[in-house]
């Protein structure tokens, strides 16, 4: 197993449609626009795509980090990047697959090192449904409509740090990472090479995964956001490394009672019971004014354990993020 970045985080959605589903075929007018929702039983909870995430990461990456983007190619109903992990730092994070002739090296593939969830509606709601006219013309007006909601979005992602900067040319689907032309680049830039994998340099590595994180507190998007403008930045946020893939902290925010819990019981047994493949601190970052009782709860929780951190949203992600060379 190698370590693994875990993190938690709450999205507060006040009045928004951060992601549209367009319109509903049952719908009885062609100008209605849905927002996205998943069931559970008869309830709906708004959503937001794993892919809509994502994009705002991606796009966050470019515009504050500076980020430079493997170029798009569009050949008839495909597109891909140029799969080049090791001059674009976005095909080696999120991942890519190419299809190339066999000279080239035949289809390579990358799983994406950064996983996340979509960003879920902790509360169960119906999505308000909104008038409006478009009247700024001669002649009668045109209706139209569409949903919003208000609710906190929750979502879970991890950062696989022995993939970050490590590349595979195994015969296998999603670790054929390697093209011709990116075997002999690896060589040319001097990439360490160990059995089948080309490994970039630590120093490399450590900045790419310490971009992702410190991107955190500057997110950005959603749809919608002429009308229903909303920071789409971390309201609360928890960090840790573990040894392994699984995400411990995936269950400590639930419902009850149609409110949002942070469950600090939960939290406290997932530290016990995994005490043994944690491998950081605890870091928990708290934007001030957002559900000012469970913040107060949390700081007065972390009080006397050691090895948990508060802080604001941008302190704990950059305080986090200097522990990442020790982790790599």
């Amino acid at each position: 197993m190698t370590n693994n970045v875990v993190g938690l985080m709450l999205i507060d959605a006040p009045h928004s449609a951060l992601n549209n589903a367009g319109s509903d075929a049952g719908d009885r007018t062609d100008n209605i626009v849905r927002v996205k929702t998943i069931r559970k039983g008869m309830t709906r909870y708004p959503y937001v795509s794993g892919q809509a995430l994502r994009y705002w990461w991606r796009e966050t990456l470019e515009d504050k980090f500076d980020w430079e983007m493997s170029p798009i190619s569009r050949e008839k109903k495909i597109a891909f990047t140029s799969a080049n992990p090791i001059e674009y730092p976005d095909d080696d994070v999120f991942g890519y697959m190419r299809a190339m002739s066999k000279k080239e090296g035949g289809t390579v593939t990358r799983i994406s090192p950064l996983k996340n969830s979509p960003l879920i509606a902790v509360i169960g709601q119906n999505p308000t449904e909104d008038f409006g006219v478009m009247s700024r013309h001669e002649g009668d007006p045109v209706p139209y409509e569409h949903e919003f909601y208000s609710n906190i979005l929750k979502g879970i992602f991890s950062i696989d740090l022995g993939a970050v900067g490590i590349f595979s040319e195994s015969e296998k689907t999603g670790y054929k990472n390697m093209s011709a032309d990116l075997l002999k680049l690896a060589e040319e830039k001097g990439l360490e090479h160990e059995e089948d994998k080309w490994i970039m340099d630590k120093e490399i590595r450590v900045k790419r995964t310490q971009d992702i994180i410190n991107a955190l507190p500057y997110l950005s998007g959603g749809a919608k956001s002429a009308s229903h403008l909303t920071d789409v930045t971390p309201k609360i946020i928890v960090l840790a490394a573990i040894d392994g893939g699984n995400h411990i902290f995936m269950n400590i925010i639930r419902e009850e009672k149609g409110e949002l819990i942070f469950d600090l019981n939960a939290l406290d047994e997932v530290i016990s019971d995994y005490s043994d493949i944690i491998k950081s601190d605890i870091f928990i970052g708290v934007r001030t004014g957002f559900l000012k009782d469970t913040q107060d709860k949390i700081i007065e929780y972390a009080k006397n354990k050691e090895n948990v951190h508060i802080g604001t949203i941008k302190e704990i992600t950059d305080k986090f993020s200097d522990e990442i060379p020790k982790l790599i």
